[in-house]
């Protein structure tokens, strides 16, 4: 997508680093960032998530969020060690999740956080229908923030494990693997029907997606059992695995340096799950991105060719 059609889509301009004149002695890093094409990812994508991070928010108030947050998340395991392990609060997270999005969060974090839920759908659909073997999926595809009450974010962590142990286990049951596919099925691959325009743009929408991942995690924590968040937490690290699938079928295993949430059988600390949340929405934006250019390159293939 081009600059003028960022503008058009309607797309906040702050800070406005793609219209700043060029200073060699004060070279902008935003715009240097935004400029680099050496990781594949969607132009409007890359403008709202670097718009997003160099706002006010991110810069002045990430800070005193990010320790705030790791300390709440000891405090917390500390009060659940005597609590009933099984006591949650699913419905009660999803609303108030929710409530944050719709009334605190800046336009371009919501745009990403409802495009996840879409573009996470459609991987694990494309390595459903490239696999050899047949294998369920749960889509989801939001098209507005009140979806996110339907305990979205918890159900986007079961698809996951749900869909690895469906695939593995069919795989083993029938004796098959995954393996390269000359001519891959990517009819899913699309960019979602959401708009950025649509998002809540009130004033008081002013929070950043770091600042609120970081800030929502203990709440994710302190609303569902240590089991839901443990495994929330730890299905970060399967970007890893993901990608190893996608790169088998695609036989673009050079892709895999993109991915960087560590080994999938290390799980890692709990404190440091909204730096790794944020890892995990770019690595599922870069790998769409890889399968959007190969359908497009797969389009005019077929275009080109030669009527039978």
């Amino acid at each position: 997508m081009k600059h003028a059609d960022i503008k058009h889509a309607g797309m906040r301009r702050e800070p406005d680093f793609l219209d700043q004149a060029h200073d060699p002695r004060d070279p902008n890093p935003w715009l240097a960032m935004y400029l680099d094409r050496s990781t594949p990812i969607d132009d409007a994508v890359k403008h709202a998530w670097l718009a997003d991070s160099s706002s006010r928010s991110r810069q002045y108030l990430l800070p005193f969020i990010r320790p705030f947050a790791r300390t709440m998340i000891v405090l917390i395991q500390v009060f659940k060690v005597f609590t009933p392990r099984k006591l949650a609060f699913s419905r009660a997270l999803h609303r108030l999740l929710a409530w944050g999005m719709e009334n605190f969060i800046r336009p371009e974090a919501n745009w990403l956080i409802l495009r996840h839920f879409h573009l996470g759908s459609q991987i694990l659909e494309f390595i459903a229908r490239n696999a050899p073997v047949a294998v369920a999926t749960n889509p989801l595809r939001p098209e507005k923030i009140a979806d996110v009450r339907e305990e979205l974010f918890l159900i986007h962590d079961l698809n996951l494990y749900n869909f690895i142990i469906r695939l593995n286990k069919t795989l083993q049951d029938e004796g098959r693997q995954l393996e390269y596919v000359e001519r891959p099925n990517l009819s899913m691959i699309r960019q979602p029907p959401l708009r950025l325009e649509d998002m809540p743009r009130q004033r008081r929408n002013f929070l950043d997606l770091q600042s609120s991942i970081e800030l929502f995690t203990p709440i994710y924590q302190l609303l569902l059992t240590d089991s839901d968040f443990w495994r929330a937490t730890n299905s970060l690290q399967l970007d890893e695995t993901i990608g190893l699938y996608a790169a088998t079928l695609l036989d673009a295993h050079d892709h895999l340096v993109l991915l960087n949430n560590r080994h999938p059988l290390v799980p890692m600390s709990t404190l440091r799950a909204g730096f790794r949340l944020t890892l995990h929405g770019l690595s599922t934006e870069m790998l769409h991105d890889f399968l959007m250019r190969m359908r497009a390159r797969q389009d005019q293939s077929a275009l080109a060719a030669p009527a039978s």
